[in-house]
Order: structure tokens, then C-alpha cells, then sequence
């Protein structure tokens, strides 16, 4: 016990556990920061999945409603700043209209249009 304790002391006194704790950090920091850039990228992927969904959801229940486009727009958009809120996200309302926009693209409601001509 004696001499795992002197060998301690003289790692502490010479100052090597100070370099090697340096070096140590210095190898893992990239490794660290590349797992919190990956969280963060997969959280984002997540929150943009809900988003999408609760756009989807907001569009299709619109649908029905005898309604203009603008009216269905802007009651989709409060539809999912307020799920959105609910949730604790606090989104810009250009996301959301924009995710309202693409739920609308995507849906049934807009046409089809075929820019070939038939001949």
C-alpha cells in the first residue's frame, strides 16, 4: 500500500498526472464535441418530424371546412404554433408557415399539374 501511495505522490510531485490529465482531455475533446453535435443534430431531425406531422394533422383537419385558402392557412398555422407551444417549442412563425405551407403541398388538395403537353 506504501508504495502505491509513494508512486501517487511522485506522479503529483513531478507534475506528470497534470500532463497526462492535459493530454487526455485533449484527445477526448473532439470525440465530445462530435457526440454533442450528433445529439443536436438529431434532435432537430426530431423536432422538424413533429412539426411535419402536426402540419400534416392541422392541413387534412382543415379540409372540410367551408373556408377560404388564407382562412385555412392562418387557422392551421395557429393550430400548430399552439401544439408546438404546448410541447415547449418556441417556433418562428416563418417555420411554421412554412411547414404549413409544405403540408399543404403535399396533401391532396393541391393539383397535380403535367407540364407535358399531350400531341
Amino acid at each position: 500500500m506504501k508504495i502505491i501511495n509513494d508512486i501517487i505522490e511522485w506522479l503529483v510531485q513531478t507534475g506528470l498526472l497534470s500532463v497526462l490529465a492535459i493530454f487526455l482531455l485533449k484527445q477526448l475533446k473532439p470525440v465530445l464535441d462530435n457526440k454533442a453535435e450528433h445529439a443536436s443534430t438529431e434532435q432537430s431531425k426530431a423536432l422538424w418530424m413533429l412539426l411535419e406531422q402536426v402540419a400534416d394533422m392541422a392541413v387534412t383537419s382543415l379540409v372540410s371546412q367551408d373556408k377560404s385558402g388564407r382562412e385555412k392557412f392562418d387557422e392551421a398555422s395557429m393550430i400548430v404554433n399552439d401544439v408546438m407551444r404546448k410541447q415547449g417549442y418556441r417556433l418562428d412563425s416563418q417555420v411554421i408557415h412554412t411547414a404549413v405551407q409544405s403540408a399543404y403541398e403535399k396533401s391532396d388538395l393541391t393539383p397535380t399539374v403535367n407540364t407535358k403537353e399531350d400531341k
